[in-house]
């Protein structure tokens, strides 16, 4: 659901025409706030008409019961920075549940293209924060064991011996704690330890050459996010956390997911 709030929100939103809800509803006036919220149920799909949950009960779920709760919040005394962001992602959670027979797995807000919030039902003490960074970087991607000519037909053009370049986007999804006045960390928190460790290590370099991690590892998409997962594991623990996965798109079209849950 893609939605978004003024301030002042204004009389009558609740009345507008729903004209383009794929870009969003309400819509935006002058410089307001855009979001969107992303509703994940489960259930036995009915063997009559084939639905699970007709896909309009979420969005009246949504609309009627968490844009006028968001609505107030953000309108509220001391605005949006005064929002105990845990908490509200309890609330919003509590708030929607009922409407759709308690069947709501999980709540995603993402605050911006790049941040986002996540509680999921089975866990209401915790979110899952998500951020998203980019670098860039080169490599090559190699087996020293392998002929010449193994190593062109696997690797192709990413074998060239000078190496070739990425814009490499980075996800980091944390575990964070909801503290008794439902605030969660800051994701500046989150943005230094990723810079210190994560960025300043591998941002335009050479990864064969020039990360140790790499000396004896093929920098594959796959090995960037497993070595990028082993960086940040310990930083993120030791500022209370717990590392959930690590995603990264070596291309508009390839992204790897990296979550130690997989490999236990």
């Amino acid at each position: 659901m893609r939605f978004c709030l003024s301030d002042p929100a204004g009389p009558g939103w609740e009345a507008e025409p729903k004209s383009n809800t794929f870009a969003g509803w309400p819509a935006m006036r002058g410089l307001g706030r855009y979001y969107e919220l992303l509703v994940r149920c489960r259930g036995d799909v009915d063997p009559v008409s084939g639905y699970f949950l007709n896909i309009r009960h979420i969005d009246q779920a949504v609309r009627q019961a968490a844009l006028p709760h968001l609505f107030a919040v953000v309108n509220g005394p001391g605005g949006s920075s005064a929002v105990a962001m845990g908490a509200l992602m309890r609330r919003l959670s509590e708030l929607i549940q009922p409407a759709l027979g308690g069947s709501v797995e999980s709540l995603r807000l993402a605050l911006t293209p790049f941040y986002s919030l996540e509680i999921r039902s089975r866990d209401m003490d915790q979110v899952l924060l998500r951020h998203q960074y980019e670098f860039s970087a080169s490599h090559r991607l190699h087996v020293p064991a392998w002929s010449e000519q193994k190593n062109k037909e696997v690797f192709g053009k990413c074998n060239n011996p000078a190496g070739h370049g990425h814009n490499y986007k980075l996800e980091v999804a944390v575990i964070v704690s909801i503290d008794p006045h439902g605030r969660v960390p800051d994701v500046s928190q989150l943005d230094a330890l990723v810079d210190q460790h994560v960025i300043e290590k591998l941002d335009h370099k050479h990864l064969n050459t020039d990360v140790v991690e790499f000396r004896a590892l093929n920098p594959s998409v796959e090995n960037i996010a497993r070595v990028i997962h082993d960086l940040l594991e310990g930083p993120v623990a030791g500022v209370g956390s717990k590392l959930d996965e690590i995603c990264i798109w070596e291309t508009g079209k390839t992204v790897c997911t990296f979550r130690k849950s997989y490999y236990a």
